[in-house]
């Protein structure tokens, strides 16, 4: 099992994925979106995995409103690149599997 948090230490549904994980003992490794974002084969992965690239991004978000981008409307997967803080948190991998948001049920199938 190779989990990863993608997501920010101020992001409180972050704070309890990681919480998550740690009181099943089950090793992740922690992505801090505001030092390094998704890859674009990492981006491509998960949207695959939840349905879509447009399911990812946070358009009520902070980073959202002062990009002045309430509707994400084309070029989804650009601006998730050039801006990951765009994402909606915490985005959990697990090999091709993936969550975005906090979902302690889906993780569950993962043990």
């Amino acid at each position: 099992m190779n989990i990863q948090i993608f997501g920010t230490k101020k992001c409180q549904d972050t704070r309890k994925a990681e919480r998550y994980f740690k009181e099943r003992r089950m090793p992740y490794h922690f992505i801090d979106l505001n030092i390094r974002g998704l890859s674009k084969g990492e981006l491509r992965a998960v949207a695959q995995a939840v349905g879509g690239v447009e399911k990812m991004a946070d358009a009520n978000g902070k980073e959202a409103a002062r990009l002045n981008l309430r509707y994400i409307l084309h070029n989804v997967e650009e601006k998730l690149l050039e801006h990951p803080l765009l994402l909606k948190t915490p985005v959990v991998r697990n090999g091709a599997k993936a969550t975005v948001g906090y979902c302690p049920e889906v993780w569950q199938t993962w043990q």
